[in-house]
């Protein structure tokens, strides 16, 4: 057991974890935060995508012990009981949900790409979410909703 220091979702956390115990692992079973999907187990589906210190990564790929100090956003953190967020509201908006397994990693994909760069072209955004797999839509939907929540975050359509 290791004790580490972790910023989930803006809050400071101290906990003990085992050195193989991955981040997916913490998120779900010592935080209930259930957002990210345990899928492939491999780092190839997207599905367990979080942001870590503004980057989308795969949770099931990191060691939590190595996070140490890191800041971790979980879907969870983006939406309040009142309002989505504008990503999730257009994922919605434009049928980009289907099964919804593969949303949230896709939506976290999103989010840091458009908190890197909000004004982002179709092939940007289709590298952003390259590493999300959906097996219900296809991917036409999911740049629309990334488009369409992209404008409005700047002012566009509301």
């Amino acid at each position: 057991m290791q004790q580490i220091e972790l910023n989930i979702n803006g809050r400071d956390y101290t906990l003990d974890v085992e050195d193989n115990e991955t981040l997916l692992t913490v998120l779900r079973e010592r935080f209930d935060l259930t957002g990210a999907k345990p899928a492939c187990q491999t780092g190839d589906c997207g599905a367990c995508k979080v942001i870590i210190d503004g980057i989308a990564e795969n949770s099931c790929m990191k060691v939590a012990k190595k996070l140490a100090g890191k800041k971790i956003e979980t879907i969870e953190n983006l939406s309040t009981p009142e309002k989505l967020h504008p990503l999730q509201q257009a994922f919605i908006e434009t049928g980009a949900v289907q099964c919804g397994y593969c949303t949230p990693g896709m939506i976290m994909s999103g989010k840091a790409l458009l908190d890197a760069n909000p004004h982002p072209q179709d092939f940007e955004i289709l590298e952003a979410i390259d590493g999300n797999i959906c097996r219900c839509t296809g991917y036409v939907k999911i740049v629309d909703a990334i488009k369409l929540a992209a404008d409005r975050m700047n002012g566009g359509e509301q």
